[in-house]
């Protein structure tokens, strides 16, 4: 994938003379010390990354952390105090304000906490409203919006006022709204934070699926790792108004950068995050037309497995256990093929971890697939259960802040 959006070296100080304290941070004074000597705050220190053409990129961090401050830099709702945003190669932070109206309208779009509906407009208005400030005639508009109303399951409210929807489906709305104007980058503010748990659990589940269709590239803002593991391709783990870590749900939970993120992850479901894609080891496979059982058995031991899998002309046919193979070759004319089970556990790569128990219970290897469903690993139950134990991280858990 083509890099999209780039953020080199973001800064953001509030206060009478931020090109003071930027100097300072340039020197090596911290946060604390320039709020100290100056009484200005630094909300975003330096923070430098790349998000993907249709990359699902997450921001998560504890209110205060600047991950807000961040994301309205990027549509310069609030202007940087230094660094350098570009997207497809144009520079943001530097566009003048005819330019920054067509980089925002052409290319931007972004959904926000509250909904910031329009009270008195229909439904479809609402999701309209982008459109009309483009200049598109009625008749085009009022189709587009909708076929995004199709999208998110609301048509039937087209004409509703945004007081007789729900929580969530006034979120939708704003997604539609946002996804009307078929922006390039959308940029989501912590969405769904006020709405209910089971509610919130749907629009994730929406929004993947959406993004499945539409391939967006997107920037999501959260304080919730749970949110980020499940939304992220890749996910930014800020504090302080820095990233102490970017990577993926499983390179975070696995190898935590610091006690601060190790906090955070501690009580993680792994079962959640890591697939059988991460537990695999290769299948050493036998060929049915050429192994027989004393072969297999000597691989078996040579490998330290209790079973393996078996194929015939580059096809998955089942698998074979040691117990078996050894009280076949005790019978004269005994072969492989006789020894084959065909009723075997299989999953795909994908696969998260906690949809494979009932799988492992039955003590056989589980067959990893992969997309044109041939043999690509096994999980072995052992394996899959180890990295479902937790793990021992250092640090306290993390200090909660409230907005002020």
């Amino acid at each position: 994938m083509r890099e999209k959006l780039l953020v080199e070296n973001l800064v953001k100080v509030f206060g009478e003379d931020p090109g003071r304290a930027v100097r300072m941070l340039e020197s090596g004074r911290s946060k604390p010390e320039i709020l100290e000597e100056t009484g200005m705050t630094v909300g975003v220190s330096g923070v430098d990354f790349t998000v993907r053409e249709g990359e699902i990129f997450v921001v998560m961090g504890l209110s205060g952390s600047g991950k807000s401050t961040l994301i309205r830099m990027i549509n310069r709702l609030i202007d940087p105090s230094s660094g350098n945003i570009m997207i497809d190669g144009e520079s943001i932070t530097e566009a003048n304000d005819d330019a920054l109206r067509r980089i925002r309208r052409d290319k931007l779009a972004m959904v926000f906490q509250h909904f910031a509906l329009f009270p008195h407009r229909s439904v479809r208005e609402n999701v309209e409203f982008g459109l009309k400030t483009r200049g598109i005639v009625p008749r085009e508009r009022r189709a587009r919006a909708m076929e995004m109303l199709e999208q998110v399951g609301l048509e039937a409210w087209a004409e509703a006022t945004p007081g007789a929807l729900s929580g969530g489906m006034q979120q939708r709305v704003g997604l539609a709204r946002a996804l009307a104007v078929d922006p390039e980058v959308l940029l989501m503010d912590e969405p769904f934070s006020a709405l209910d748990p089971l509610i919130r659990a749907d629009m994730q589940g929406e929004l993947l699926q959406l993004q499945h269709k539409l391939k967006k590239t997107i920037v999501f803002i959260t304080h919730d790792l749970d949110e980020a593991l499940i939304l992220g391709d890749r996910i930014a783990i800020m504090e302080e108004g820095r990233f102490v870590q970017v990577g993926t749900a499983e390179e975070i939970v696995a190898d935590p950068a610091s006690d601060y993120v190790a906090a955070f992850t501690r009580d993680i479901d792994r079962g959640r995050v890591f697939t059988a894609e991460s537990v695999m080891a290769p299948a050493e496979a036998l060929d049915l037309a050429q192994d027989a059982p004393q072969t297999a058995l000597e691989r078996m031991e040579r490998l330290g497995r209790d079973a393996l899998y078996v194929e015939e002309g580059g096809t998955l046919t089942g698998v074979v256990r040691y117990r078996d193979l050894a009280a076949a070759t005790r019978i004269n004319g005994a072969n492989l093929r006789g020894q084959v089970i065909t009723d075997y556990p299989t999953v795909a790569a994908d696969t998260h971890l906690h949809r494979m128990f009932r799988l492992c219970a039955s003590g056989l290897p589980v067959a990893v697939l992969d997309r044109e469903g041939r043999l690509a690993g096994v999980a072995e139950p052992d394996a899959v259960f180890g990295q479902l134990a937790p793990r021992e991280n250092g640090g306290g858990a993390p200090e909660t802040r409230m907005q002020g």
